[in-house]
């Protein structure tokens, strides 16, 4: 559809000191939103066009340096391995993330605008995914810009600016707020939209927020906001009371040809998926059989210690144990061990001369990911049965049949010594700013944590966990002869854990994050 004209919607207008071409534009320059087709049509772009995947996950301890010797990387990602403030330009940096996420903010505050002139008695649905779309860009630029909500400090921690109407002026100002202000309204946003949203006014759902995609958000959005019971509720309407009927059929996966592309496009289409996101995302390669990236990746030694093949309360691990089993990649300067889900596609602009733009599909949501939220929230209650029925549920449908008792659980992690650079594991110190009990409770977290860690490898979501329960990151540099050295230690508290905002939103009179 045809971009509408709106102010802060273009290359950082909303925050740039001067734009010169667009200030020869009439400032209200807008398409006209005047009926329902029209706002339907609008919201088609609430949703982000650039996605987080490649920076929280590199940024997380699901990559390994590969050495010096390795070529294939680049300043870009470097910096995001070595958690340095981004300077470099990329499909998949930090300004992207915030552009991408403003501008669908901006289209779904245009739709609330409209709306409102319309009248809201026969736009209810509308209304609702506007409302819910707003509070996912805010929520996804929160999480990533800003240290992780918590009820200690997040009063004074620096938030980012919460859009909610459309700008009308030309260099605004903006302010950042707290984390604690932009959580109370992604929660108002929330709360006033699920009563709203129908999944009846959607020609093809898969890309829009229908009743279970904005439920599982929401379920994940109160588990940050350390709201267990809502957290629980909400992840109950996603996955039911029978969670084995609706969680993704790893078997099937698994019995397709051993090939990247079958394998994700079975992936991206599969029922458990709750909403997916398209973009201009080079992740599909990164995270693919492919040089490019392997110097900053996901390495057989992660797997062997840590992630996927490392052992699990039930047992020792093995490929054969899964339903889909990781792809092993260990040739020089190609050590990778992925578990494919992210395809690479590819745009032509010009097929002839063969270039245009790379391209993928993330799922945000699943049903899966949705019962771990349910399982941790449980944990939290202190209802261990619930949770550990539930953890089950989800291992034996991701292995083949493999299910834990509660003893198993504890006797696992009671004998594992905590995590550390001479002897790394998958059992990381947490210091979380809420109570973990020490014994059922935290090993619960433990199973919890490393499940979800497993289920969503190569999408990001890792990195939330570490800012969640304050884990410390060791980066790892592996040489070419096997010499294992530690070249930085993010820590706890880290500050580095809130990814700078873009260079030219600070120049433009935005406060930057400290260092």
């Amino acid at each position: 559809m045809k971009r509408f004209k709106i102010v802060y919607i273009v290359l950082l207008t909303m925050f740039a000191a001067s734009c010169d071409s667009y200030l020869d534009e009439t400032p209200d320059n807008r398409a006209e939103v005047d009926s329902q087709t029209k706002i339907r049509k609008l919201l088609v772009s609430a949703y982000p066009a650039g996605g987080y995947t490649l920076v929280t996950e590199i940024s997380s301890d699901n990559v390994d340096d590969m050495g010096t010797s390795n070529p294939n990387t680049s300043r870009f990602y470097e910096q995001l391995a070595n958690w340095e403030d981004v300077t470099e330009v990329e499909n998949d940096d930090p300004k992207q993330i915030w552009e991408s996420s403003y501008n669908a903010i901006a289209h779904s505050n245009e739709a609330l605008a409209a709306i409102e002139s319309l009248g809201e008695e026969n736009l209810k649905p509308e209304k609702g995914e506007a409302l819910i779309t707003r509070a996912y860009n805010h929520f996804v630029l929160v999480n990533v810009f800003c240290n992780h909500y918590n009820k200690s400090t997040s009063s004074t921690d620096l938030g980012i600016p919460y859009m909610e109407k459309s700008e009308t002026t030309l260099n605004p100002k903006y302010e950042r707020g707290t984390v604690a202000d932009v959580y109370k309204k992604i929660n108002a946003d929330i709360e006033a939209a699920l009563p709203l949203i129908s999944d009846d006014m959607y020609e093809i759902s898969a890309y829009h927020f229908t009743k279970k995609a904005a439920y599982a958000f929401a379920a994940r959005f109160n588990l940050y906001y350390e709201n267990w019971a809502k957290a629980k509720e909400y992840a109950s309407v996603v996955v039911t009371e029978d969670p084995l009927t609706v969680l993704r059929d790893w078997a099937a996966i698994g019995a397709l040809p051993r090939q990247p592309d079958p394998v994700t496009q079975a992936y991206i289409n599969d029922a458990a998926n709750l909403l997916a996101l398209t973009d201009g995302s080079i992740a599909g390669v990164y995270f693919g059989a492919y040089y490019h990236g392997s110097r900053f990746n996901h390495s057989k030694k992660i797997a062997d210690e840590q992630t996927l093949l490392a052992p699990l309360p039930w047992g020792a691990t093995a490929r054969a144990d899964f339903n889909f089993g990781p792809f092993v990649y260990a040739g020089t300067n190609l050590d990778k061990t992925l578990f494919y889900k992210i395809p690479y596609l590819f745009e032509y602009t010009d097929p002839v001369a063969g270039i245009g733009y790379s391209r993928s599909v993330t799922i945000p949501f699943t049903t899966d990911e949705s019962l771990l939220v349910r399982a941790e929230a449980e944990v939290m209650l202190g209802e261990d049965d619930a949770a550990l029925a539930d953890l089950n549920a989800w291992s034996k449908n991701f292995f083949k049949g493999k299910e834990a008792t509660l003893d198993q659980v504890n006797t696992f992690y009671d004998a594992m010594e905590y995590s550390s650079e001479v002897a790394p594991n998958q059992k990381k110190k947490l210091n979380p700013n809420f109570a973990v009990a020490t014994g059922t409770q935290e090993n619960m977290i433990h199973y919890v944590l490393q499940c979800r860690r497993i289920l969503t490898l190569h999408e990001g979501l890792r990195w939330f966990d570490i800012k969640r329960y304050g884990i410390e990151v060791p980066r790892f540099q592996i040489q070419a002869d096997g010499t294992v050295t530690v070249l930085d230690v993010l820590k706890a508290n880290d500050l580095r854990k809130a990814i700078q905002i873009p260079q030219d939103v600070v120049s433009a009179g935005l406060t930057a994050n400290p260092r």
